[in-house]
């Protein structure tokens, strides 16, 4: 009886101490800041933090912090709400850009340091950029816009083409984040030549970017085996939601499995 007590706390204690140490070992991370801020883990521990903007509305008073680590800092476009506290993590982190390279100069100009902003990682749609043996990044079409203002003066600068990242971890999952944008079937060509990709991270507000329709309409070009849905319910303009997504991929009979994250979920891809 004592050694069947002894081996029940061991089985017991191995999925809490994987549970305490955050995701299994081999597994990718995916930690959700609201809005369209996420911050991706690899299993070798490269960090990327995509569309900071950690200091967003729904994470009041920054009750979720950024991590202290960051290796690579990726922005899909120049406005606010996406850039958001890029240039202050770069000085503290030393993390490298990632991005269209117009926007790579911009960001320098306002205070992103010019030797972790370069061609070496800042590219154009169409392009795949080798962060780590482990780490690439293709960046793919977006339909929006991306003016860059730094502060509250003056106008905003061109920032190049808005984009989305496909990013891929070698052995491991294929993420797609959207960036702002519209249903884009452009998109077809970058997901069926890195297919499967196993999780979509969709904005679905609607008014400056595609609503959940719209999202759901991309969903079925991409083809995800999971969609976390971004962008939505920051501002009161941002009216799309989980909700809506769920019904508009079951009326397009898209299979993709929705996943909701709540704001400092981190879930294990």
């Amino acid at each position: 009886m004592r050694r069947s007590l002894a081996a029940l706390f061991v089985m017991c204690a191995v999925p809490l101490a994987a549970a305490a140490q955050g995701a299994p070992a081999g597994k990718t991370q995916v930690t959700w800041y609201g809005h369209a801020a996420f911050v991706v883990k690899t299993p070798k521990g490269t960090v990327l933090a995509i569309d900071p903007w950690f200091s967003n509305p729904s994470n009041k008073d920054g009750k979720v912090a950024p991590p202290e680590k960051v290796d690579f800092i990726l922005v899909t476009h120049g406005h606010a709400d996406h850039v958001g506290d890029a240039v202050a993590l770069a000085q503290k982190t030393k993390a490298k850009f990632v991005g269209a390279f117009e926007l790579a100069q911009a960001l320098a100009g306002a205070g992103y340091p010019a030797d972790q902003a370069t061609t070496a990682t800042a590219g154009n749609m169409g392009g795949t950029i080798d962060l780590t043996d482990e780490v690439s990044v293709t960046l793919v079409p977006a339909v929006h816009s991306s003016g860059f203002k730094a502060g509250n003066e003056g106008a905003a600068q061109y920032a190049g083409n808005p984009v989305g990242f496909m990013i891929h971890v070698k052995g491991g999952p294929t993420i797609y984040h959207t960036g702002d944008t519209a249903p884009v079937s452009d998109i077809q060509y970058p997901a069926k030549r890195w297919a499967p990709v196993d999780l979509m991270l969709a904005c679905i507000g609607g008014h400056f970017t595609m609503d959940p329709t719209g999202a759901a309409l991309m969903a079925s070009w991409v083809n995800p085996k999971q969609l976390v849905p971004m962008h939505f319910g920051t501002f009161p303009l941002l009216k799309g939601t989980p909700a809506e997504l769920q019904q508009a991929l079951q009326q397009r009979g898209v299979k993709t499995k929705m996943v909701e994250m709540k704001v400092g979920e981190t879930r294990a891809f």
